[in-house]
């Protein structure tokens, strides 16, 4: 049963993101001075909220200050005809940042993801994502001139003589896997990682390497750390992560046997659950992932394959 892309958190936005519009610097700046438009502030990779937590959604016409104050402002897309922006104020103290958007916190978007709608987080991790990017990309990698923002904030060029390098918002792919034991009883895969929580278990996952496709990657990760070899690797879905420049790439696996030999780098234990024991946690308040992530999800949907 593949993961619901609906029931996963950080996608299926309803925004139009426009990128035909990108490139009209007359219309970008007729919007930003737009009533109707909406600006979402962001302070160092945390969202603003009010007193309820939500997000603050300062329309143009109150958000003058907000705007040039901000480090960088991004166009995110059209949300019903209005023109949507993310600034952010990662230069200014917290207090500073909080008055100009008139929040009264920055919290993380992932510790407000269960009081959001999915396209409301969405919105957010996409906001979040790009800021974070503009602000490590400031100077270029070839020759270490400024760069410059351009195309509404969805590409940086180089000002450097001879250079004019561009740079685009880069995606960091990660897979990570449901490994089921060959033969009965019906058992998974779970890991234990350096640092966790003595009874903290978790799916496999990695980065995805240049010159290997997902699938290999799903391969060379569980060989390397934890000695597990399997026969089939099958698609089951995809979240973005924007944290920041993720993108989870849900797997199951079926292992060539329960042998387990792990790396005690990345993986210091790692043993095969059954459904049972994974119930009987998640019954005794042991949490089978963030509630937010795929990771959670694709635990929950082996469990459901058997009632």
């Amino acid at each position: 049963m593949r993961a619901d892309e609906r029931g996963l958190a950080y996608g299926g936005g309803w925004l139009d993101r426009a990128a035909e519009l990108r490139g009209d610097a007359n219309w970008l700046a007729e919007r930003r001075t737009d009533p109707a438009s909406v600006v979402l502030p962001s302070w160092r990779d945390r969202c603003l909220v009010d007193a309820g937590r939500a997000p603050v959604r300062p329309t143009v016409v109150d958000a003058a200050g907000l705007l040039a104050a901000a480090d960088e402002t991004v166009f995110l897309g059209l949300d019903a005809g209005r023109a949507v922006f993310a600034a952010d104020l990662s230069g200014r103290e917290e207090g500073e940042a909080r008055e100009l958007a008139g929040a009264v916190e920055a919290v993380d978007v992932r510790a407000l993801v269960g009081g959001l709608t999915p396209a409301e987080a969405a919105l957010q991790a996409y906001a979040k994502g790009l800021l974070h990017w503009h602000r490590g990309q400031r100077f270029c990698g070839a020759c270490g001139a400024t760069t410059v923002a351009g195309s509404g904030g969805h590409v940086r060029s180089c000002t450097g003589p001879g250079c004019a390098r561009l740079f685009f918002p880069r995606i960091e792919p990660a897979v990570i896997v449901l490994v089921e034991a060959p033969g009965e009883p019906e058992r998974c895969l779970l890991g234990r990682h350096r640092g966790a929580a003595e009874d903290s278990w978790s799916l496999l996952a990695g980065f995805v390497e240049i010159g290997e496709s997902l699938e290999d990657a799903v391969r060379r990760e569980l060989a390397e750390e934890a000695g597990v070899s399997v026969r089939t690797v099958s698609y089951q879905g995809s979240q973005a992560w924007p944290f920041p420049a993720g993108l989870m790439v849900g797997f199951r696996a079926t292992a060539v046997s329960t042998r387990v030999r792990v790396d005690d780098e990345e993986l210091v234990a790692a043993r095969w659950f059954t459904r049972a024991e994974l119930r009987a946690r998640a019954a005794a308040g042991r949490p089978l992932g963030r509630v937010d992530s795929i990771g959670r999800h694709l635990l929950e949907s082996w469990l459901d394959e058997r009632g």
